[in-house]
């Protein structure tokens, strides 16, 4: 497997959950716990990307790496992607794995399957998705569905990311799981690039890269980790993780 650099971008700034990453789980804050999912990997080195000291304190507190970013970024692969500039500047990494700071229940194997995808030459950026298998899933816009064709078990080439249910026929949906792996050359041209007009119809970032003839490649995973945007995804992961040895 390729050594990757994995970045976590986090800030403060939440509409529906302001000050979401040092909300505490467990006794430790939510970004030390998707801090550790990364580290347990084993895919490479982890670096937290934030526009607060504060964050900055708690991982390094646990005993991890933080820079510290603007806050004006538009997303978080702009943050990330300030952050490499600051980490490798001599651009000794070739693959950079973007980590949502919201995802404290990611299985770290999922994590090193996509950074295993980029094993393949060909592919500029992978990620991963799940087989949706909750009916009311299928036409909830908020669950993100990929459209590919299969290239290898468990492995799709993406051709399209979707809010809607697609595709249809008979077969199953995917879920996808917003965890990016980038060869540093694909970053690059990606914040490079302006706004696609598909992106901003779906409100989908990854529909940029295949706009501009990105090849993005998805691994198939078991489960899709919960991502906390609401006070009551917090209380679900809190009883997750606080019931876990």
């Amino acid at each position: 497997m390729p050594e990757a650099l994995i970045l976590i971008p986090a800030r403060m700034a939440s509409t529906r959950l302001p000050g979401k990453p040092l909300a505490d789980i467990a006794g430790e804050p939510m970004i030390v716990h998707v801090w550790r999912r990364a580290l347990e990997s084993r895919a490479g080195r982890v670096w937290v990307a934030t526009d607060s000291g504060d964050i900055a304190a708690a991982v390094e507190k646990a005993g991890g790496h933080a820079a510290l970013t603007r806050r004006d970024h538009a997303s978080g692969t702009d943050r990330i992607h300030e952050a490499l500039q600051a980490i490798d500047p001599e651009r000794g990494t070739d693959i950079v794995v973007n980590v949502q700071g919201d995802l404290p229940t990611l299985n770290p194997a999922d994590l090193a399957a996509a950074v295993a995808v980029l094993a393949d030459r060909s592919v500029d950026i992978a990620t991963l998705a799940a087989e949706i298998v909750k009916a009311n899933e299928r036409d909830d816009p908020n669950v993100v569905k990929v459209v590919g064709t299969r290239v290898a078990p468990q492995r799709l080439r993406a051709l399209y990311f979707t809010r809607a249910a697609a595709p249809a026929g008979d077969g199953p949906l995917y879920h996808h799981i917003g965890l990016y792996a980038f060869r540093r050359a694909a970053l690059d041209r990606f914040v490079a690039l302006p706004p696609s007009a598909l992106e901003q119809r779906e409100r989908l970032e990854q529909l940029r890269a295949l706009e501009a003839g990105m090849r993005i490649d998805v691994a198939i995973v078991g489960s899709v980790p919960l991502g906390v945007d609401t006070p009551a995804d917090l209380e679900t992961a809190r009883a997750v993780l606080t019931s876990r040895p």
